[in-house]
């Protein structure tokens, strides 16, 4: 947890607890794959896989260790799914994130808005969803996935661990058109 809280910005991780009772009490869905080099934590859907965190240290980088974890991935030959913070709200890594997803084939989502406000910041948060696909998949598709990821993985527990309910799914991911 360390290593992605150094990582990636507060609006966009999960808690600790979040975690730990996603590997708990979804065991059979949410992954974790750690070693000194990476953290990956994804869900593997029987239609889908989300990947919820990609983490590579920085001594790892240029390895070209991402990719053979992407590449893994696709062997399962389902969709894979996942959320860049837009160039609009971009960190600093966000372009070379980007630039690594499209080496690797991944389709940038353009008719879906995903925006949620951080439950405990209250900050707007806008996400763009990239995928991956070994056949031809349509947004519709994507959508209707990613909206599960937000009721059962992002959403799980949320007065628990937060105190507060996450935003209506319908509210925070849509077709913005047709």
């Amino acid at each position: 947890m360390r290593k992605l809280n150094e990582y990636f910005p507060v609006e966009e991780m999960k808690s600790r607890q979040h975690i730990e009772l996603l590997l708990k009490d979804k065991i059979d869905i949410y992954k974790k794959v750690e070693d000194e080099k990476y953290v990956l934590t994804y869900v593997d859907h029987t239609d889908f896989i989300f990947v919820d965190y990609l983490y590579v240290s920085l001594t790892a980088r240029g390895e070209g260790l991402g990719g053979k974890i992407l590449e893994h991935l696709k062997g399962n030959g389902k969709p894979i799914l996942l959320e860049v913070e837009s160039l609009a709200q971009a960190e600093d890594d966000t372009e070379k994130r980007l630039r690594f997803y499209k080496r690797h084939h991944f389709n940038l989502a353009t008719q879906i808005c995903y925006c949620r406000h951080h439950v405990q910041t209250g900050e707007p948060l806008k996400m763009d969803i990239h995928y991956w696909a070994p056949t031809g998949v349509a947004e519709e598709e994507i959508l209707g996935q990613m909206k599960w990821v937000y009721e059962n993985i992002h959403a799980y527990k949320d007065e628990f661990l937060y105190g507060a309910k996450y935003e209506p799914t319908d509210n925070v991911l849509f077709m913005t058109k047709k």
